[in-house]
């Protein structure tokens, strides 16, 4: 198989059309379909369900499809590490999920490029368990990630410890006294993506089942103008709001009758691989 089936595949299974891939990927349909026929027999499975105007991934597509899109990433990673070699004496590849970039990553990065010609950085957000895989894939040196890892050949630490607030806009708090568990299953709640995470789960455990929230986002950072603008409370980690409290863009709710879940960062990555280069910006 080569690069350019791998992504007619990936491209095929989004726009689930021959005619469509084709007109997009500027070929003709002949050639989309000699590509996908020659990846089929390849891996000797059918990837797509043939219909009479679309077309949809087979269960064997369906579990073929993530390894073709990570097969494309190594094939990048691997060109931009040997095109760094020649132009940087140290590349850092590293992953991490929207609130830890905010809060620990950002300002790590800032320190380690602040007059230093000579690093590469390659920063890739996303969720915490795309991200370990990414790691395994090798595509990355190191993950900042809501969820550990224990398997044999990488350390996983706590790389910090922070605890989740609930917070709105300043003056928007109806419960000056500090909430209730019973009153915070009632208020516009907007939740962001901490699932993964013991407090996410935490955090879910504290309203019913199946409840359907005014906004659900799976980017923390995405909520700050909704909370602004007054139209709900939401779980966020500390450190992440520790600023909008202070300048008085947030204000924190109390909590009276539970508790405020810790959530941790964990740092991982290859035990052969020395993070102390990046973490204390050693030249």
């Amino acid at each position: 198989m080569n690069s350019e089936e791998l992504r007619t595949f990936i491209f095929l299974s989004k726009v689930k059309n021959f005619t469509l891939a084709a007109e997009q990927l500027s070929v003709a349909q002949s050639t989309v379909t000699n590509r996908i026929s020659e990846l089929e027999k390849e891996v000797g499975k059918k990837l797509f369900h043939r219909g009479s105007k679309t077309v949809t991934l087979t269960e064997e597509g369906e579990i073929f499809l993530s390894f073709a899109e990570r097969i494309l990433e190594l094939e990048s990673s691997s060109i931009e590490e040997m095109n760094a070699v020649s132009s940087h004496k140290r590349k850092f590849s590293i992953g991490a999920i929207n609130a830890t970039y905010e809060v620990y990553v950002k300002p790590l990065i800032d320190k380690c490029m602040d007059g230093n010609q000579e690093t590469s950085i390659k920063v890739m957000l996303g969720h915490s368990l795309d991200l370990i895989q990414l790691l395994q894939d090798h595509v990355l040196d190191m993950v900042f990630s809501a969820v550990p890892l224990k398997r044999l050949g990488y350390t996983c630490k706590v790389f910090d410890t922070d605890r989740v607030a609930l917070v709105c806009a300043k003056g928007k708090n109806e419960f000056p006294d500090g909430i209730t568990k019973e009153q915070l299953a009632k208020i516009s709640y907007l939740m962001c993506d901490l699932t993964l995470s013991d407090a996410g789960v935490y955090i879910r455990s504290l309203f019913p089942k199946n409840h359907v929230f005014r906004l659900e986002v799976d980017n923390t950072s995405k909520l700050f103008p909704y909370i602004e603008n007054g139209l709900g409370y939401a779980f966020l980690p500390y450190k992440l709001v520790e600023k909008q409290i202070q300048d008085g863009t947030f204000e924190e709710v109390a909590l009276k009758d539970f508790a405020s879940p810790n959530i941790n960062t964990y740092l991982i990555y290859r035990q052969n691989y020395d993070v102390s280069v990046f973490l204390e910006n050693k030249r």
